[in-house]
């Protein structure tokens, strides 16, 4: 097996209070027709085709070169070709391997932690669809040559520094499993929108004209701007007028029906309702209390 490197942690108890932490990790080069996977890991991670396995960890198994079949008790059997990511779930019976035929290049890390459990728990994956697409890209494979780097010297509170290389590297995955077919032009027309949307904060805003200048449909926009924010573009750009009034009401001695039309709103009385809405105060309640 070429290019191989992993390396399995011995996890202290302070490192598991900080909620995220790093149980193991490596890169593995499965030439054709070799057997897999090796018999020299650790007794907890060995597992054979017929049998599968589970683990008490989430791994992220990323590959870079050849292709091969994945399965697990959730998703059923899954093919996997270069460039697929796929995550392991805690407790979740699996199994996968290389075609004998071509072999693969293997990247993976394993992680722990209260943290971890909020980040892959709460449906931002899902062990129904377990696998990533396109994931062969510079990003993802600079946060693991980082995580393999910094393993190899171990410095003062590598563990510590290795989460927040997982988190980046999990919110990566992320952004490419939600980022569509071209995740590139998802991110500039988005950008794009809310540069605009704050450009004409203290004014009102056309949507559906902003899509057409964007050469998008506004169905195609209001779908893609949600998906990159959890919101509607109508929503965001309410949102940011609010945070532009609370700004107003604490640096300002401007009236509640003075920053209501500075900004756009239809009426004092629409700009009242939508901020008790939104932060359970009256804005003359926020400006009293002074809320940050």
């Amino acid at each position: 097996m070429k290019g191989r490197y992993r390396k399995y942690l011995i996890v202290f108890e302070q490192d598991k209070r900080w909620g995220f932490y790093v149980n193991d990790l490596g890169r593995t080069t499965i030439e054709k027709h070799h057997e897999y996977p090796s018999r020299d890991h650790p007794e907890n991670y060995v597992f054979t085709w017929e049998k599968g396995r589970v683990l008490d960890e989430f791994h992220v198994v990323l590959i870079t070169k050849g292709g091969g079949v994945f399965e697990s008790h959730e998703s059923g059997p899954l093919r996997l070709s270069g460039g697929d990511a796929f995550l392991l779930f805690p407790g979740v019976w699996h199994r996968y391997k290389p075609d004998k035929k071509t072999g693969w290049t293997e990247h993976w890390v394993g992680f722990s932690g209260n943290i971890a459990k909020q980040f892959l728990s709460n449906g931002f994956f899902n062990p129904n669809d377990p696998i990533i697409s396109n994931c062969n890209k510079n990003d993802v494979l600079n946060y693991f040559n980082r995580l393999f780097k910094l393993f190899d010297e171990e410095p003062f509170g590598f563990q510590k520094l290795a989460s927040g290389i997982c988190v980046q590297l999990i919110a990566e995955l992320y952004n490419i499993k939600n980022g569509g077919s071209d995740p590139e032009h998802l991110n500039s027309m988005v950008s794009q929108a809310k540069r605009i949307m704050y450009q004409h904060i203290d004014t009102s805003i056309d949507l559906r004209k902003m899509a057409s200048d964007l050469n998008v449909s506004y169905s195609k926009f209001r779908l893609d701007f949600r998906k990159q924010t959890g919101v509607s573009p109508l929503q965001y750009y309410l949102l940011l007028k609010l945070e532009k009034s609370k700004e107003m009401l604490l640096g300002t001695g401007k009236t509640q029906k003075e920053i209501a039309y500075e900004l756009g709103f239809e009426s004092d009385h629409y700009f009242n309702r939508l901020f008790k809405i939104k932060t359970g105060f009256t804005p003359g309640q926020f400006r009293r209390k002074g809320v940050g």
